[in-house]
Formats: C-alpha cells, sequence, structure tokens
C-alpha cells in the first residue's frame, strides 16, 4: 500500500512495509516516536516538487476543492501500478478512483498514519531540514489566504460595509461643519441663518458674500431664489450684527470650502454606494433602498450571514437593545428596527407600521437570500414583492376607511344621486321649498318678546307654588274617567277639612275649645302629610338624575 502525503515543497509517496502495525490504530502512535522506529514502518517512494510558488498554491486551492492536478496524476500513473493508494481526503479519492482507476483507502488507520508522517516529515524525507520547511508553509499560507480573501463572494460586500460606514461620518462631520459656520457667521449677520435654511446654500452664499455690506454687490441668483435674494439685501441693509475684521472672514470662508468639499465627496460616496449595491444585492434594494438594505447588510456583518437570518431577526434588526429591555420589563416587544427607515413603512398609517413591517421583513429576508445565493440575479423578484406589497398596504388603508365609514365589511357602498328617483332608494325627507315670509323679522321679533314674557310668567309661578292652568288641564286629561288620583284625593280630603272649619261650634253640636283642637289636630296632619309628600318627590328627582 502506498501513501500520498502533501508537502509545502511537493507531493511525497510513502511505501508502506509493514501493513500488520497500521491496523493496531491505538498503538500507532508509539511506532513514530522516534525516526528509527518510523522507517521500519513507511519509507519514501518518490517525490514530485513544486517548481514555484503560484504551483504550489494551485495545486494547494484544487485540493482543497478534492480535485487533483495534472502534475499529480502523471506522479501517481507513473508510480502506482496496481497498488491501493491511502488518502487525507475522501473526495479526493474518489476523483482519483474515478480518473485514474486506482484503489483509494481512507479510514482512521489512515489518518492516525497521516498524523505519524507529519511528526516524522523531515527525517523521513532527505534534503527538507526544518529551517526550510518552515518558511515555506508560513508563505504558502499566506498566498493562499490572500488568493481565499481576493476571490471570495463573501467579502465583496465589505466595501459596501465601508462605504455606509463613512457615509454616516461624513454626515456627522458635515453637521458639525454647517453648525459653525452659522454660529461663527451669526455674529456678523444673525438674520441670514432664517432667510437660509440649507446648510449648503448658506455655506454658499457667506463664501460668495464675504462681509454683509457687499450683500447688494453680487448676484446670487444662481444660488438662491429671486425672494430669498431680495430678502437677503434687505436684511444686509439693517442687520444688528458686529462687525468682522478680513482675517476672520477669510477663516470663515476656509471653513465654508470644507463644507462644500465635504458635501461633494458625500455624493460621490453616496452614488458609489448606490452602483455597488444594486450590482451585489439588487432585490435588497428595490425592496427597501439602497441605504436601508446597506445598513442592513452591516449590521449583519456580510450579506451571507444576513442571508441566514430569518424574517423575524430581520425585522428587528437594530433594536436589540429595546427588544431585551421589553424581554427583561415584560413589555412589548418592538416592532421594526432598522427596516422601519424604508419607504413602504413610511408611506404607511401608523397603525398599519407594524403590520407592514413584518410583511417586508418576511420578503426582504427572501429577496437577501436570493441575492445571496443565486446565480447572476437580477432585481425582478424585488419589483415584484414591492408591488405586492403595495397593493396589501392599499388594502389594508381600504379596510380602515371602510370601518370608519361604519362599514365593517370593506369599503362603504356610494351611490350617485338622482333627484328623479322615487321609493326606497329616494331621500327620506322632502326638500323644502323656499318661504320667502321668513325673510322678515319684524314678526319674529314679537314673537320671541312673548315667549320671553311667557317664561318670565311661568318661573314666578313655580317659585310661588303655582302650577299652570295649562299644565293642570293636561294632567287631569291623562287621568281616566273612573279613576282618581291621589292629588284628588288630597284636594276633597283639605276641602272636607275647610268646611268643617267653617261651620259654627253649634252647628256641630261640639264644644268650641274641643273643635279648636280638632282643627289645629287637622292641620297638624296636612302639614305632615305635605312634608313626607315633599321628601318623597325629592327622593324620585335625584334618582332620575342619577339613572340620566
Amino acid at each position: 500500500m502506498l501513501v500520498l502525503f502533501e508537502t509545502p515543497a511537493g507531493f511525497a509517496l510513502f511505501k508502506v512495509l509493514d501493513e500488520g502495525k497500521i491496523s493496531k490504530v491505538d498503538d500507532l502512535w508509539k511506532e513514530f516516536s522516534t525516526s528509527e522506529s518510523a522507517r521500519q514502518i513507511v519509507k519514501l517512494k518518490a517525490f514530485s516538487k513544486f517548481e514555484n510558488t503560484a504551483e504550489a498554491l494551485s495545486a494547494a486551492t484544487l485540493l482543497i476543492d478534492g480535485k487533483p492536478t495534472k502534475s499529480l496524476r502523471k506522479f501517481l500513473r507513473a508510480h502506482c501500478d496496481g497498488e491501493s493508494l491511502a488518502v487525507a481526503d475522501s473526495k479526493l479519492g474518489n476523483v482519483i478512483k474515478e480518473k485514474l482507476q486506482i484503489d483509494c483507502v481512507h479510514n482512521n488507520a489512515v489518518m492516525e498514519l497521516m498524523r505519524g508522517l507529519r511528526s516524522q516529515l523531515t527525517e523521513l524525507i532527505s534534503g527538507l531540514p526544518v529551517q526550510d520547511l518552515a518558511p515555506m508553509s508560513l508563505g504558502l499560507a499566506h498566498s493562499l489566504s490572500r488568493y481565499k480573501l481576493k476571490f471570495s463572494p463573501d467579502k465583496v460586500d465589505t466595501m459596501i460595509i465601508q462605504a455606509i460606514g463613512l457615509l454616516d461620518d461624513l454626515d456627522k462631520e458635515l453637521n458639525t461643519y454647517a453648525m459653525r459656520v452659522r454660529e461663527w457667521y451669526g455674529w456678523h449677520f444673525p438674520e441670514l441663518a432664517k432667510i437660509v435654511q440649507d446648510n449648503i446654500l448658506y455655506a454658499k452664499a457667506v463664501k460668495l458674500m464675504g462681509n454683509r455690506e457687499n450683500a447688494a454687490k453680487f448676484d446670487f441668483s444662481e444660488i438662491l431664489p429671486e425672494e430669498v435674494e431680495t430678502e437677503l439685501k434687505e436684511a444686509a441693509v439693517v442687520s444688528m450684527g458686529t462687525e468682522v475684521s478680513e482675517l476672520d472672514l477669510m477663516n470663515i470662508r476656509d471653513l465654508c470650502d470644507q463644507v462644500l468639499a465635504l458635501s461633494e465627496y458625500r455624493a460621490q460616496l453616496y452614488d458609489y454606494l448606490k452602483s455597488r449595491m444594486n450590482t451585489i444585492a439588487p432585490n435588497l434594494t428595490a425592496l427597501v433602498g439602497e441605504l436601508v438594505g446597506a445598513r442592513l447588510i452591516a449590521h449583519g456583518g456580510s450579506l451571507l450571514n444576513l442571508a441566514k437570518q430569518p424574517g423575524s431577526t430581520v425585522q428587528i434588526l437594530g433594536a436589540e437593545k429595546a427588544l431585551f429591555r421589553a424581554l427583561k420589563t415584560k413589555h412589548a416587544t418592538p416592532k421594526y428596527g432598522l427596516i422601519y427607515h424604508a419607504s413602504l413603512i413610511g408611506q404607511a398609517a401608523p397603525k398599519l407600521k407594524g403590520k407592514i413591517s413584518r410583511s417586508l421583513a418576511a420578503k426582504t429576508a427572501l429577496a437577501i437570500r436570493y441575492d445571496a445565493l443565486g446565480d447572476n440575479p437580477d432585481n425582478s423578484m424585488g419589483l415584484e414583492n414591492r408591488l405586492k406589497l403595495e397593493a396589501r398596504l392599499r388594502n389594508l388603508e381600504g379596510r380602515e376607511l371602510g370601518r370608519s365609514a361604519g362599514s365593517m365589511k370593506g369599503k362603504p357602498k356610494i351611490e350617485a344621486y338622482d333627484k328623479d328617483r322615487k321609493g326606497a332608494g329616494a331621500l327620506i325627507t322632502a326638500a323644502k321649498a323656499y318661504n320667502p315670509s321668513a325673510d322678515s323679522t319684524l314678526g319674529r321679533t314679537m314673537e320671541t318678546a312673548m315667549d320671553h314674557q311667557d317664561e318670565d310668567a311661568t318661573e314666578k309661578k313655580k317659585k310661588m307654588g303655582i302650577k299652570n292652568t295649562d299644565q293642570q288641564d293636561t294632567e287631569d286629561s291623562a287621568v281616566e274617567p273612573g279613576e282618581e288620583t291621589k292629588k284628588e284625593k288630597k284636594k276633597k280630603k283639605k276641602k272636607h277639612t275647610e268646611t268643617e272649619a267653617d261651620l259654627e261650634p253649634e252647628d256641630q253640636h261640639i264644644e268650641p275649645e274641643a273643635g279648636e283642637k280638632k282643627k289645629k289636630k287637622k292641620r297638624k296632619h296636612t302639614e305632615t302629610e305635605e312634608e313626607t309628600e315633599g321628601i318623597k318627590k325629592e327622593k324620585k328627582k335625584k334618582k332620575k338624575k342619577n339613572v340620566e
């Protein structure tokens, strides 16, 4: 049996002298403890040397994929005639068996044998000392790592990560510099800050104008609109700012140059980021835009790492702090993270942002996987999913409009008005005709005056405890003829007592003192009855108020 062993200097082919000892896997390491015992088990049969580093690099890259080089195939054909070959990679062994018809062996005993050969490699191969083997392996490792980094599809999106990071830094610096220009030049011309709101236009105006006294001389039509230009020139005449020297204005203009240079570089960087996103992740760009897509890739680490995440993770990516705080305090978890800045979520109503963010995250996860793992992807999938999401948003907004209009099932049914329609579909109330007599206000004033007098009279009667005659008539008419109300009975009792009181004591055959006592008792009785009735009425009124 032969053993194929790869070294940084080339391929080595060893002949196994004692195959019986190889079967004892547990004790095989003892045979390679010394170089003398290792020579009794294996012996170098042939060695194929690499011509240069490029050949070593190509051989190593092909072996990683499980493919033999042309030189390796010639080497094996020349030295492996009718013998089995032990290899370290089963995939490489299958390819050699298919193309060269050489039986290949790969098991635990072979792997243990490879470990022993690696430990005694410099002793078994003559002319390969340790001081030469170590730099060879280091140089091959460096060149191999550079080759993998250069051609790795996972590392292409590092440019996007760096570009979006630089873009955010530029925004911060640009904002800081622009605020410094406003504050510095504001001592000389404070009114300009309210007239020109844009930072870039402000810096251009300051650079062109310099001293505010020169505002009337210069033409700002290329920078500012006509209305703003006239307002600027009027404010420059009556400005309340302090005077500054030419040295101060020179430094302010230098700072304005920095602001304008940064803004130009930011525009170039944004165009570069846009082009890179359209080539690397076109579907993701079509769904959420260049900036949001780049921030998602930067937050995930790479496009491939982001493709491994589910839609629920993509939805809250960037809101990890809020998520863990909500889980810790047992509050509601966040509905969106970086994806909140997408245009689709910005178009949705506040009540629908959660639903749209969930749908958008699911489609975004699919688009990321298609961009990362698909072959030559275009943005057709992203555009199609965007149209679906826009249709879903319109559907949700239509439902909300239907509910607010009073219909619980979709949009309300609105029919066109027809004035000639009659029957069930006609108007519920007929349209009123014009009354010309209603234009005069003389009769209305008389009627309102009479109404006010009647109201004042009724209020006085209520205070005095006298009922209105109309109310008494209606109360009397409400009672049926065969029935008597309690009030009528009380009235009869009062009349009876009054008649008895009017009679003389002689006619009643009662003594005057006794008659007076009876009158007093009857009066007290009627007074107590009236008091109880008043209390009951008050209780009823309170109950009615509580019910209302």
